[in-house]
């Protein structure tokens, strides 16, 4: 009897600890954006699918972009990248949030005319957060507002294939700080030119 009290609660603690272990490995839910043919040019069905990245200038085969990001349908190997011709267009994201805002919209409206203009060029879309949050949220959120802009600018008649994703998560601050100024330039997308090489 004394057994028997002593066993039930024991069973009960094992099989809470066994449904709890099952419950962490719950990715968070990440949007899809199909490519031409319906394929998802993403691979964004969750976080775990993308590729750690480090090292190299532009992407390759492996999706190698830069320290600590993860690469999304990198198809461009050994683009050059420019960091600098489209750096008045990074949009900027609410806090906790992956929709583009109104007022952000006619920036990523300008990169599609520069797309439409230079016809040879791709581009890489980053993601980026704030310092707040885990580091497995803020690489699923980084992913989320670098496909939303991607999504846009296919929506503005970008062909799919030319734009590449990559999320670095809260990796790349634009700025240090703690604050929520700070807090406000760290959340954004950022468009990378990438040029084939010669």
């Amino acid at each position: 009897m004394k057994m028997t009290i002593l066993v039930k609660p024991l069973i009960l603690g094992i099989a809470l600890g066994i449904a709890a272990a099952g419950c962490k490995g719950t990715k968070p839910p990440v949007t899809s954006i199909s490519g031409p043919g319906g394929t998802t040019g993403s691979h964004a069905d969750d976080i775990g699918s993308g590729r750690k990245l480090s090292g190299g200038t532009g992407t390759d085969g492996s999706d190698k972009v830069g320290a600590e990001g993860i690469a999304f349908g990198a198809g461009h190997p050994g683009w050059t990248q420019n960091h600098e011709a489209l750096a008045a267009d990074t949009v900027y994201f609410d806090y906790d949030k992956s929709t583009i805002r109104e007022s952000e919209k006619s920036k990523v409206a300008s990169v599609a005319d520069y797309l439409k203009g230079n016809p040879a060029v791709a581009v890489l879309i980053e993601g980026h957060c704030d310092e707040r949050g885990t580091e497995e949220y803020n690489r699923a959120l980084g992913e989320r507002r670098a496909l939303a802009l991607r999504e846009e600018l296919v929506r503005l008649g970008i062909d799919a294939n030319r734009v590449d994703t990559v999320t670095f998560g809260r990796d790349r601050p634009a700025d240090t700080g703690h604050s929520d100024a700070a807090h406000a330039k760290n959340r954004r997308g950022e468009f990378v030119v990438l040029t084939a090489p010669k």
